[in-house]
């Protein structure tokens, strides 16, 4: 285990966890006694990229919240495994269930506020906090996905034309797939390679949120200029018809790629989490 001090607060790494993936866990100088918060980012970002450039991570601490910060495979600190199983969603939704539990977090208890786990997700991190929640109804307590959406953008991806764009230069036809490259292509940190093993798993993997749905309030926001976050009334009315409270806050001018440093977003999630 590694550990370092930023000012008043702890940060540290995680001892017992899979070593290929790296997890940062911040305490706050004033613990408020609250659950700590797991923080899912999207793909092709980071941990760092996500949570701590934002402002997310000092804004929890502020909050007196404990906070687990965690790279996906292949993302920011963390490794590249040449195993496709690792990149799986539901190998990601186990690694992570693991990694809160060797962080401190414990299943939930009537009248214990520090019980339990709350879950922010963000773009794909959205996607796997959905699923987590509807996995783990005994630890998570809240949810707060933003840019969230009823399909996983990812399952569009052409892995192929993406292959073949990275062997020789042959453009990309597809728009949506050409971005997703380029955007995780413009993070020195990630290996490209990995992120393909990724989307290769979650296409094996499709998403659907209907199969399973968190029982616990969800709190969805997003830009209001995010076209990917469409459907996001779709996956409240899901929630609510599982018999969640299920929010919607929407971010006036922000889209999908600036909606996370919205102070608005994290004053509503900070808000959201501390009941």
């Amino acid at each position: 285990m590694s550990g370092r001090h930023t000012g008043e607060q702890h940060s540290h790494t995680v001892e017992g966890t899979d070593p290929q993936l790296y997890v940062e866990v911040h305490d706050p100088a004033n613990d408020a006694g609250l659950r700590p918060i797991l923080l899912i980012h999207g793909f092709s970002a980071s941990s760092k990229l996500n949570w701590e450039d934002t402002g997310w991570i000092p804004a929890l601490l502020e909050a007196g919240r404990r906070v687990i910060a965690v790279d996906l495979p292949g993302h920011g600190r963390s490794g590249a495994p040449e195993d496709m199983d690792s990149y799986s969603p539901s190998r990601i939704r186990a690694d992570l269930l693991q990694i809160a539990f060797d962080s401190g977090a414990r299943p939930l208890r009537d009248g214990d506020p520090a019980s339990g786990l709350d879950v922010i997700g963000y773009s794909l991190g959205s996607r796997l906090a959905w699923e987590f929640g509807a996995t783990q109804a005994e630890l998570v307590h809240r949810l707060v996905l933003g840019g969230p959406n009823m399909a996983d953008p990812l399952a569009d991806f052409d892995l192929v034309a993406a292959q073949r764009y990275l062997a020789d230069g042959t453009p990309i036809a597809d728009a949506s797939t050409a971005g997703l490259l380029s955007m995780a292509q413009a993070l020195p940190s990630n290996n490209i390679f990995a992120l393909l093993s990724l989307v290769e798993a979650i296409k094996g993997e499709p998403y659907d949120p209907a199969e399973a749905v968190p029982h616990m309030p969800v709190l969805l926001v997003a830009g209001e200029n995010d076209e990917r976050a469409a459907s996001m009334p779709q996956l409240a009315e899901l929630a609510r018809k599982a018999g969640s409270a299920a929010e919607q806050l929407i971010l006036p001018g922000r889209t999908h790629t600036n909606a996370i440093t919205s102070r608005a977003f994290k004053q509503a999630a900070i808000a959201f989490l501390g009941s």
